[in-house]
């Protein structure tokens, strides 16, 4: 019993000498701008999803121990049942969602992969061209790499 407490107490005090760090959490993630004859592939949510029916580029999180390289690779066979062949970075976004989540986003070029390309997770895919993409209703985080790609000013 009495090593009970001190087990309690010694935790207590633990917890009041490393109090968690203000703001949002803050999630790292790697997507892919997929880019075929002048079209990009573009993802859309399930409705039962967070931000359901909203567009996005294909990815995900980073686990602990991989680069965002090898993030993406994982995620795109996860997702896709693709093996992309990961190309240069073209932008990093961070964002902070009015619910309280952050996310920091980093961008791959995939202008390469093997494999049939299978929706397993999306309520569907399309491919578009870069000028229509202000067309989709994409999440908050992409908006300003939407005006970006379909300006010209990446890819």
């Amino acid at each position: 019993m009495r090593a009970d407490r001190y087990t309690k107490a010694v935790e207590e005090q633990q917890h009041e000498a490393h109090p968690k760090p203000p703001g949002p959490a803050l999630r790292f993630v790697a997507a892919a701008l997929i880019v075929r004859g002048g079209e990009v592939l573009i993802c859309q949510r399930r409705p039962d999803q967070p931000m359901g029916l909203q567009w996005e580029f294909p990815g995900g999180k980073i686990e602990a121990g991989e680069s965002p390289e090898q993030a993406l690779v994982r995620e795109l066979d996860e997702e896709l049942g693709i093996h992309a062949k990961v190309g240069p970075l073209v932008t990093r976004i961070r964002h902070n969602y009015r619910h309280g989540g952050a996310v920091d986003l980093q961008f791959f070029a995939v202008r390469e992969f093997s494999g049939e390309l299978e929706n397993r997770i999306f309520a569907q895919l399309r491919w578009t061209r870069l000028e229509e993409l202000p067309d989709y209703d994409f999440l908050p985080a992409d908006r300003g790499l939407i005006r970006d790609l379909a300006s010209g000013k990446l890819l």
